[in-house]
């Protein structure tokens, strides 16, 4: 009994403690639990170091930014949206990068239309469809230094290009980044970029250990570029406010021409052309000034006598009776009606060149700020396309003292602007030629729409119909007067006439390539210039590639002409002194005649000596290209057919047959 009171009152006393216990204990005293102490050495983690770290080459990012829907609302692919991105390059290599030109893969048909810190590098003017991709130059930051040269001063080592645009088909979620970026610039190797998250490409380029360099590291200037056309920039004298700048094109392609050229850039800083000598702007406008900051700035100046305000002005040279006008011309290689032939056919004509006085803009008042102009265009009148690039500083040019004394001077700047010959997409050549020989009565034309169709016509033809055949005396014909000759022709060879019938081939210059002769030592062609434009062709030339028959060649009567050895296979042909021109289409005899084209023609003769298995009508006679003052010329579809030589081929097959038979009938 007195153990169970006893162990009553002790977990009755046990109870009381715990009850009490939270109480007994003061806030003080309690012990808070502690982690245990970080060791000395142990720092927080740093973040990742962002990619560009990691590259000792030139770092190239691109970023895509926002973009949204855009009216009119449309389907599938054909639905734009607005994007803006940005193209980031940093140096993080020991060398300068000059004169940086990247390629950026766009692949979404955009529109570019605009990019600030960078122009389009082959001369366009933005807005711009850049949907095949399209390589960019720097401007106005062309150079970009390294860490070394500026104690890491990212300002000098690294360039954004904020890009804005139209891009078509790809919605979000989805993010329309290009398929590549690289760098252009000579030397450099560029891995495939890799994706960094949904909205990023980036790549490291670097130098490549096995390419040679035209230059030094410690060069000041980019060497001297080739090209198809060369233009040099050369600033001969500078002022605070205006300088004087001589512009030098020179043709360095065999093949390569211009006629009536027209050259044309940007200005970048609202400068103005104030004077020429040796060429001219094809408009004297100075309206631009007079309404604009120009007019604010040079109070003093009389701008009725200013030449050219525009941003973006168009250079034409001059005739030639002002090569020695003493305000215009006196310039050398000016004043030639704008031709720059090949250097084959006369070098002191492969050159042009004219003087010109620029006024200059806030804040480029200092004698040493100019700034050369950019998105450099040149044409010609039936020749071939040239696409140019930006301007690259090079070293200064020399030229020969203006005092006599036999010592050079050298210019104050100079840039250099490369241009090539080009083909764009879908571009249309602008002469074509046509086939015939002396084994088939018909002449095969030029092809339907070979120089392209106008989109808009009173005449119902297609576009699509081959071309008619046609008898010989229609080649004098233009082309409307020769529906009653290319029908009744068709009539007599049973050939389908098409319905409607086909367009004209809408080229200015026509070539019938006709193939003469043909023996067992030799064969001969003859070749006919038709111009069914208005203009004259002063100088012209020709050349043909005959492949392996080339070779063969050995004189043309009544042109000039030479076998090529800067071109395989190619013969050249030219006028002969006094029948250099190839004067444009003039009126018949009569007001009612039809017009009557220009025409130039000649026999040229072959040997087939060391040239087996030479076949001339079947495809050997006819040439594979043809280049009209360096134009590439369409060809036709077709050759003409040697009914001849398929009957000679089979004639033999009776008599074979008979001798059989008697052979048969004696066994």
């Amino acid at each position: 009994m007195g153990e169970m009171r006893l162990l009553h009152l002790f977990s009755t006393s046990l109870l009381f403690i715990f009850v009490l216990l939270p109480f007994l204990i003061s806030p003080s005293s309690a012990q808070k639990p502690r982690s245990p102490p970080a060791p000395a050495s142990l720092t927080p983690a740093p973040a990742p170091a962002p990619s560009s770290d990691l590259c000792n080459g030139i770092w190239l990012s691109y970023t895509w930014n926002s973009g949204k829907k855009l009216h009119p609302r449309r389907k599938g692919p054909k639905q734009p949206f607005s994007f803006k991105s940005t193209l980031t390059l940093l140096n993080n290599d020991d060398v300068a990068l000059k004169s940086w030109q990247v390629f950026v893969g766009f692949q979404y048909n955009e529109l570019l239309v605009s990019a600030d810190g960078a122009i389009l590098a082959n001369g366009s003017t933005l807005p711009a469809l850049v949907g095949e991709g399209t390589i960019l130059a720097g401007y106005p930051k062309t150079d970009l230094k390294t860490a070394i040269q500026t104690a890491g001063d990212l300002e000098a080592m690294t360039v954004d290009v904020d890009f804005a645009g139209t891009q078509f088909g790809v919605a979000p979620p989805r993010v329309p980044l290009p398929n590549n970026i690289s760098l252009v610039n000579d030397g450099y190797i560029c891995p495939a970029p890799s994706k960094v998250g949904n909205f990023t490409l980036e790549t490291c380029c670097f130098r490549d250990p096995d390419y040679k360099p035209a230059m030094t590291i410690a060069d000041e200037f980019l060497p001297r570029q080739k090209g198809d056309l060369t233009i040099m920039y050369d600033v001969l004298r500078a002022y605070g406010n205006n300088y004087w700048a001589q512009l030098t094109m020179a043709n360095h392609n065999p093949l390569g021409r211009l006629d009536y050229w027209q050259l044309s850039w940007d200005w970048m800083a609202d400068e103005f052309i104030n004077t020429m000598r040796g060429a001219y702007t094809d408009i004297v406008n100075a309206n631009e000034c007079i309404t604009g900051p120009q007019a604010m700035e040079y109070t003093g100046l009389d701008f009725s006598t200013v030449l050219n305000c525009e941003r973006r002005p168009t250079i034409i040279d001059l005739p030639p009776q002002y090569a020695n006008d003493s305000t215009l011309g006196k310039m050398p290689y000016c004043c030639r009606n704008g031709t720059i032939l090949p250097v084959s056919m006369d070098e002191s004509k492969s050159i042009s060149s004219f003087q010109i006085q620029v006024y200059k803009m806030p804040p480029n008042m200092n004698q040493s700020a100019v700034i050369p102009p950019q998105n450099w265009q040149i044409k010609g009148i039936l020749n071939p396309d040239y696409k140019c690039g930006p301007p690259i500083r090079v070293s200064p040019s020399e030229f020969p003292s203006p005092t006599g004394i036999q010592v050079n001077t050298t210019s104050f700047a100079s840039w250099q602007v490369v241009c090539n010959i080009t083909q764009p997409k879908d571009a249309k050549p602008k002469c074509c030629v046509s086939f015939s020989g002396f084994f088939n009565e018909s002449i095969m034309p030029c092809k339907t729409c070979a120089c392209g169709c106008p989109k808009n016509t009173g005449q119902t033809c297609s576009a699509t119909a081959p071309a008619m055949f046609l008898p010989s005396e229609a080649q004098l014909v233009p082309f409307d007067n020769r529906t009653k000759l290319s029908l009744a022709w068709a009539q007599i060879k049973h050939r389908p006439i098409p319905n409607p019938l086909p367009c004209s081939d809408n080229c200015g210059v026509s070539i019938n390539w006709h193939v003469a002769t043909d023996f067992n030592k030799g064969w001969s062609a003859r070749v006919t210039l038709f111009n069914w434009d208005e203009v004259d062709f002063q100088d012209w030339f020709l050349a043909a590639n005959l492949g392996k028959a080339s070779k063969g060649f050995q004189k043309a009567y009544s042109f000039n002409g030479t076998l090529m050895t800067e071109v395989n296979n190619t013969i050249f042909m030219q006028g002969l002194p006094g029948l250099n021109y190839l004067i444009g289409e003039s009126n018949g005899s009569t007001p009612i005649d039809p017009r009557v084209p220009g025409k130039q023609q000649s026999v040229l003769s072959f040997t087939k000596a060391d040239l087996s298995g030479i076949n001339i009508p079947l495809r050997d006679g006819f040439p594979t290209k043809v280049f009209f003052n360096g134009e590439e010329c369409s060809l036709p579809d077709v050759i003409p057919i040697s009914s001849g030589y398929k009957k000679t081929s089979l004639a033999f097959i009776p008599a074979l047959l008979a001798l059989l038979v008697i052979m048969l009938i004696q066994h």
